[in-house]
């Protein structure tokens, strides 16, 4: 349910906005409530706290453009209880859909992660301008990489499960909603994408994020990071900790984290890179290239790979949770079990296709036919 607030000079519409909604609430049931102001209409706090108070269940977005009344409430200790998200509307209508997403990930994501082990990005981020613009993009580029993994599904059906197993994106405003979101889910984050100045025990903190990072660093060696700041010098803190920098003032901010998200998250092709000089030797594009490619990787390369769950990584955001899970299991000390590991995969893939494949009606197509 929209509801539009005018200013001032149409009150009466207002009025008439609400009584509508009221008359609505009264014969329909509704999953979330969006309510978008206009201009400095500031009533729409005390109108979110009835829709809470009466419908303590639904969500309630405040989607709103800039305005100064608005934000002034927002960033002067406005209770805010009734509203589960702001965003900023930039004329987008991306926005929208983000909206919808994050709140059935939210509501969807123990489920999904207990049931059948589903991923999970963290992104941390207070300013409501930045997530407003960045979610939209970072659901986009989700989105797109899920329906190109779709293609190896044998059917409509294998299609519409794969699909449903895209990684979920979770969105932390404050040091400890972020520190809880990754102790719950830290066995199935993909990947962080975190700003460096946000809230941590009630006030804005300049190093909250680097402060997340090392808690998360000293749990987990390999996870990828991505920092975002509009601070030069937080650059020195990244590469300290291992992760991916990105200059908030850079107007192609969104298309240098789509970039970091591909080559850090496992999706896309997989490239298979020498360690001593970073040149890529193997690309393999789905499961069936790697099981025909997996004995002719260089030994180094693999083993780089493997010691790092880079291969289990990228299964995962395929949505091929049983065979990342065993990869992620396969411990490799020295390069010397390089080729014990080769047959383990090998072997593992083959037996991943054949129970996935049993029994599916598939429709052919003669490039991935397999005798």
């Amino acid at each position: 349910l929209v509801l539009e607030f005018f200013d001032y000079y149409m009150e009466d519409k207002t009025k008439y906005t609400e009584e509508e909604a009221k008359e609505l609430l009264k014969i329909r049931s509704f999953d979330l409530f969006i309510i978008m102001p206009s201009m400095d209409n500031g009533s729409v706090f005390e109108y979110a706290k009835q829709l809470k108070d009466n419908f303590p269940s639904i969500p309630v977005v405040l989607l709103t453009p800039f305005s100064i009344q608005i934000f002034r409430r927002v960033f002067a200790n406005e209770d805010l209880t009734a509203i589960d998200y702001i965003f900023n509307w930039l004329g987008e209508p991306d926005i929208l859909l983000a909206i919808v997403k994050l709140i059935e990930d939210k509501m969807n994501v123990d489920q999904d992660v207990k049931s059948v082990g589903v991923q999970t990005i963290l992104f941390v981020e207070d300013s409501i301008h930045f997530y407003s613009a960045l979610l939209p993009y970072l659901y986009k580029h989700v989105f797109v990489q899920s329906r190109s993994f779709m293609t190896e599904a044998l059917n409509e059906h294998e299609q519409m499960l794969r699909m449903r197993g895209r990684p979920k994106i979770l969105l932390a405003r404050t040091y400890e909603e972020a520190k809880e979101l990754y102790d719950k889910y830290q066995k199935n984050i993909l990947g962080l994408v975190t700003d460096v100045r946000f809230p941590k025990d009630g006030v804005i903190n300049a190093r909250s994020g680097i402060e997340l990072c090392e808690y998360i660093r000293a749990k987990d060696s390999f996870l990828p990071i991505i920092i975002e700041s509009s601070e030069e010098e937080n650059k020195v803190e990244a590469d300290r900790l291992f992760a991916h920098f990105i200059n908030k003032n850079n107007s192609l901010m969104h298309l240098e984290l789509k970039e970091a998200v591909t080559q850090n998250f496992g999706f896309g092709d997989f490239n298979f890179i020498d360690p001593e000089t970073h040149w890529v030797v193997a690309v393999v594009r789905n499961l069936k290239d790697l099981q025909q490619k997996i004995f002719d990787i260089p030994a180094e390369s693999l083993f780089h790979h493997l010691s790092k769950n880079h291969l289990s990584r990228w299964l995962y955001s395929r949505a091929m949770f049983p065979l990342a899970e065993f990869l992620r299991d396969l411990k490799v000390q020295s390069i010397e079990e390089v080729a014990e590991a080769r047959k383990i995969i090998f072997d593992a893939i083959v037996y991943y296709r054949k129970v996935k494949n049993k029994g599916v009606v598939a429709v052919f197509l003669s490039d991935r036919f397999d005798s």
